[in-house]
């Protein structure tokens, strides 16, 4: 089985879809001061610039194409000069083509710049925010905007609140295994297709859900199932950290299968190791359970550091160690 699938990013993002989506899932509001066509303009990196040098003459090194933060700083500085030295600082600004132009800390600026702005089809905003704060929300919706991500064949579960992946070849039972787990007061992330993104240098993977496959499943025999529906909000997750992978296999004597748990694998997902269970499926094997029991021995690992294998490698050397002193002293 192989994840670790080459990412997708996207390249860029409209103004006016970042105008329209950045309030939803983070704490800052945008008042919009101009209008201009803000399908024209366009967001191509997650990193925000300060222009204070830039609104100084030098522009050089000018990153105009990221979202412009308009701060005291910057603000005061222009409030420096005379209308007209004002107005040839600015046009160092306006001049190219950056996606926006943000002011924090509910700064104004002088009605002339913002006819610059308008005239130059440079959409103005503000914000009651710090600029430390604006700054910080604005680059966490950009890097979840402009993040790898991935779909996936699978079914994703919280399970005793650890996310478990479920992958497999098709016709195995994930799906059914997923409405067993639910069914077991456990909660589906996602069914079928699962979305998994990682932000920037994170080592967390995020996984959600197709927004049109939505809380459905398939259930072969049945057809579609309203998980939502059927269980209530309870059975269902927005986003779940990706923390383990289940691998379920056909069973085949001739293989050879884990019988201890001594020797830890993981798989690359989006180039994050992620420890991974693979699990023969036959007849009569409570898969749900055990896939309780492999969340239950994460979170021992997590959060106390013990292993069950190593703990009875341990014990059975203990034992040893003692006969042998015994055996030597007789």
């Amino acid at each position: 089985m192989n994840l670790d699938q080459k990412g997708m990013k996207k390249r860029s993002i409209t103004v006016a879809y970042f105008f329209e989506n950045i309030g939803r899932n983070h704490d800052i509001k945008l008042r919009r001061l101009n209008r201009v066509d803000e399908q024209k303009r366009r967001v191509t990196e997650r990193e925000l610039h300060r222009p204070g040098l830039a609104l100084a003459g030098f522009t050089n090194l000018f990153t105009y194409r990221r979202v412009q933060i308009l701060g005291n700083t910057e603000t005061r500085f222009l409030n420096s000069f005379d209308e007209d030295g004002r107005r040839k600082a600015f046009e160092h600004l306006v001049r190219f083509k950056v996606p926006c132009i943000i002011l924090t800390s509910t700064n104004k600026l002088n009605p002339e710049l913002l006819d610059m702005a308008t005239e130059a089809g440079v959409p103005v905003y503000a914000t009651r925010h710090s600029s430390t704060k604006a700054m910080y929300l604005i680059t966490d919706f950009l890097d979840d905007q402009f993040s790898l991500h991935q779909q996936y064949h699978g079914s994703m579960v919280d399970v005793c609140g650890v996310g478990v992946l479920l992958t497999g070849k098709s016709g195995l039972g994930k799906s059914e295994i997923a409405l067993d787990l639910i069914e077991r007061g456990h909660g589906l992330v996602a069914d079928d297709v699962v979305v998994i993104r990682r932000k920037g240098e994170s080592l967390i993977l995020n996984a959600r859900r197709n927004d049109i496959i939505d809380h459905f499943m398939e259930i072969r025999g049945l057809g579609v199932v309203d998980v939502k529906a059927n269980f209530g909000i309870r059975a269902i997750r927005d986003i779940k950290d990706v923390q383990v992978v289940v691998e379920l296999l056909e069973w085949n004597r001739e293989s050879d299968y884990e019988r201890l748990g001594l020797d830890m694998k993981a798989i690359k997902i989006l180039g994050v190791d992620v420890p991974l269970v693979q699990l023969p499926i036959f007849p009569g094997k409570n898969i749900a359970v055990i896939i309780e029991v492999v969340a239950l021995n994460f979170l021992l690992k997590h959060y106390s550091n013990y292993v069950a294998a190593e703990a009875l490698t341990e014990r059975i050397r203990t034992i040893i160690d003692k006969e042998k002193m015994t055996d030597d002293e007789s």
